[in-house]
């Protein structure tokens, strides 16, 4: 398995955390958050290429930092698995420090780890985030066998690639599902339009409509497929759900697993998402053009 390692710095201000807007790549995405996040070249030592990081892309110095945790992830990056090892630096910054964000970062602000859900946060920095905070699982009613995940049962099911999206986030939000048999001919897709809701929470409603949508269908062994890196390790099982927001939806998620002979959940690069991707983009549009339309009348 190939692996990325990375060096992360967090910077607090109380119980705040510094997140940096990440330069916008497509137009239509909402521009992701993250931690400050970079690479270590060939001869540095992390704590050097995490001092580097900070200059390079916030102009500023560091006066302290300490290893506080090493975190490791698995993700997909394209049709192979990819092992994330992130070096992870609790940073301080010299007193009235200006930031100056540079081509790869276009704004930064503090925000408090219970209200993370009101940006679009990096896959990666919700990983890092949720586990240096000690979000890791605990039992819910389920025991060591009770395995949730299963990819061996589902190797020759069906599949169902789920996605939700905001505008504005929170904002206007829809879910998309697109359902392929086990030859790779698609069976059903579908969008819906779900009203104001973070994004984070559609991705929840996506995944559950995708559920619901295959045991209509009759489909007992499926593998879900997903972009949201978080969500899908909270279904597998790495990380305990804690908002209060998200757990009525994943309660219900669960009741839907029990009808199942077999499910088993995948993450993705959202490139590897983009049929269930445009069914929640079309939902979405669609609601707007029919409210236009509604007004003119």
């Amino acid at each position: 398995m190939k692996q990325r390692i990375r060096v992360v710095g967090i910077v607090k201000e109380g119980d705040d955390i510094l997140l940096l807007k990440k330069a916008q790549n497509r137009a239509e995405e909402v521009p992701a958050w993250e931690i400050l996040t970079g690479k270590i070249h060939f001869g540095e030592q992390p704590e050097e290429a995490l001092v580097r990081s900070f200059y390079e892309y916030l102009g500023v110095e560091v006066a302290s930092l300490k290893l506080i945790d090493v975190v490791t992830f698995v993700g997909l990056s394209g049709s192979s698995q990819m092992g994330n090892l992130y070096i992870v630096f609790e940073v301080s910054l010299p007193d009235g420090a200006k930031l100056t964000p540079t081509d790869r970062y276009t704004a930064f602000k503090y925000l408090n780890k219970n209200d993370l859900s009101s940006v679009r946060l990096e896959d990666a920095t919700m990983s890092v985030i949720d586990i240096v905070s000690g979000h890791k699982r605990e039992a819910i009613n389920m025991k060591p066998t009770d395995a949730i995940d299963d990819p061996r049962g589902t190797a020759n099911g069906a599949t169902v690639y789920v996605d939700g999206g905001s505008r504005g986030n929170p904002g206007p939000a829809a879910i998309g599902y697109y359902i392929v048999g086990p030859d790779g001919k698609e069976i059903k897709r579908g969008g819906e339009f779900i009203g104001f809701a973070t994004s984070r929470i559609a991705e929840y409603y996506a995944m559950k409509e995708g559920m619901e949508q295959a045991i209509e269908l009759g489909l007992s062994r499926v593998r879900f497929v997903g972009d949201n890196l978080m969500m899908i390790n909270q279904l597998k099982g790495v990380y305990q759900v804690k908002s209060k927001d998200l757990l009525p939806i994943y309660n219900d998620i669960q009741g839907l697993v029990k009808k199942f002979e077999a499910v088993s959940f995948s993450h993705v690069k959202r490139g590897l998402n983009m049929q269930a991707d445009r069914e929640a983009d079309k939902a979405l549009k669609g609601h707007f053009n029919r409210k236009q339309i509604k007004n003119m009348v």
